[in-house]
């Protein structure tokens, strides 16, 4: 069975980001896959800010990446880059922890002027953890998404057919392996 984890780099679960991190995970679970959401910023910040690599908490997180078929790394885009929390889980990641995974980027910026983040910065860490299998980056303009009265978040159709396609094209390579 494939096994999806999805990491979101944003500092808090009332994001946008997380909006999106929900339709990714609603994707994989109508597949009938298994999906685990690791929360960067959930995890014990002494052990993200010290280096923590032998916390239960990273260890657990670790392993999980390492029995994934498909990693999903989701972040909101501060001051032309991924966020400072997703680095510090990134750096504790073993050296080629992303090696024969599949790979997808997905940022949520305030313009379009923050699109190559991804490609310029959160790509090369990417590879640098052993990651050759990198989909299509997506990026996702935050007004696209919007917060609802009940909490829950809508996006718009054109953001979802963009990240339809890159999760299409993974969901099909994993089935054929």
């Amino acid at each position: 069975m494939t096994k999806v984890v999805i990491i979101n780099g944003s500092n808090t679960r009332d994001s946008r980001v997380t909006g999106v991190q929900e339709k990714v995970e609603l994707f994989f679970k109508a597949q009938r896959v298994a999906v685990h959401t690791n929360y960067v910023h959930e995890l014990p910040t002494a052990d993200l800010i010290k280096a923590n690599f032998a916390s239960e908490a990273i260890i657990a997180e670790n392993k999980l990446v390492e029995e994934a078929d498909i990693v999903v790394i989701i972040t909101p885009i501060y001051k032309a880059s991924y966020t400072g929390i997703l680095k510090t889980y990134l750096d504790l990641l073993p050296q080629k922890a992303l090696e024969g995974k599949m790979i997808l980027p997905i940022a949520v910026g305030g313009s379009i002027g923050h699109l190559l983040a991804l490609e310029y910065a959160l790509k090369p860490v990417l590879a640098v953890l052993g990651a050759t299998d990198i989909a299509h980056s997506v990026y996702i303009i935050d007004k696209q998404i919007i917060r609802l009265e009940d909490g829950g978040f809508a996006v718009e159709e054109e953001a979802i057919k963009r990240l339809d396609v890159e999760l299409n094209k993974l969901q099909h390579i994993a089935t054929v392996n």
